[in-house]
């Protein structure tokens, strides 16, 4: 198609969608004309003000919901304040605006178009000035709240996600956000417990085969835990500083946990479970 003709048909499209516009005012008009808006009213009214534009829709050929439409719109802008130049579609978006003041003066400044030396108003930018989603979004919001609406499925939002960050530098930027890296954490935590049940469940027939009883469950689900625990936190350490004071509350700490292991090997390998003293000090924490 050449640039001339396409250019014939806009043009020819312009007068197309004025006629048309023409006709929704004219049949809101009749409509408001047949049953005015009604600012109070009871059931019964409301009844038959349903009734009397139903009949009216039914009579000229279009649905209910149309007629209710055009009526509505019609009530909003009175015809001295329609422009001839802006679809019926557009001022039934800015029919939305509730101060009448605000929404008349909005009709007639109309933002910059990007095609066009004059502005001129487009579905987008009057849903805009609503407040509405558009149609094509064109800043990082609106592309947002787009993706948000196709991913609002939680199968289809995993994939996306997965998708997403095998991406470096979309992962990278995903982890600086507090919120998602806990929630990420949180993801791995579980994982881990979930894991760590399904071991679980696995060893059970030869654990009741060996007769070990609830100690045995008991110790494997303890380091299983250990394990998750760390697989959660230990994540979040990078970058992370400490001072002498707090590396030193974490060496005892650690020391506690390495006596403890060292106690539960030399119970389960050589059955020996007493405590000697200078143990039992540094499991309880009195001790170096």
């Amino acid at each position: 198609m050449t640039r001339e003709r396409y250019d014939e048909l806009v043009k020819l499209g312009r007068d197309w969608v004025a006629t048309m516009s023409s006709a929704q005012w004219q049949v809101g008009d009749a409509a408001l004309e047949i049953e005015p808006m009604r600012t109070h009213g009871g059931p019964k009214e409301m009844f038959n003000v349903s009734e009397a534009i139903r009949l009216f829709a039914e009579d000229i050929g279009l649905a209910y919901t149309t007629v209710r439409d055009y009526r509505w719109v019609a009530s909003r802008w009175p015809k001295q304040r329609r422009r001839s130049d802006v679809s019926h579609t557009i001022h039934k978006i800015l029919a939305s605006i509730p101060d009448e003041v605000e929404r008349f003066k909005a009709v007639n400044n109309p933002p910059p178009h990007p095609r066009y030396a004059s502005p001129r108003w487009t579905n987008d930018s009057a849903k805009r000035v609503v407040g509405w989603k558009v149609d094509s979004p064109q800043d990082v919001q609106e592309k947002v709240e787009a993706i948000h609406d196709l991913a609002s499925d939680d199968a289809v939002a995993a994939v996306v996600t997965t998708d997403f960050l095998r991406r470096p530098a979309v992962a990278t930027k995903a982890m600086a956000d507090d919120t998602a890296r806990h929630a990420v954490n949180e993801a791995q935590f579980d994982r881990f417990r979930q894991q760590a049940q399904y071991v679980h469940e696995e060893a059970a027939p030869q654990l009741r085969q060996m007769e070990h009883g609830t100690q045995f469950m008991d110790l494997v689900a303890a380091c299983a835990q250990f394990v998750a625990t760390a697989g959660r936190i230990v994540p979040n350490l990078k970058g992370e500083h400490y001072d002498d004071a707090e590396r030193d509350t974490i060496e005892r700490g650690l020391a506690r946990v390495r006596a403890a292991a060292d106690w539960i090997a030399n119970a389960v390998t050589r059955g020996e479970v007493d405590l000697d003293e200078q143990l039992e000090k540094l499991l309880k924490g009195s001790g170096e």
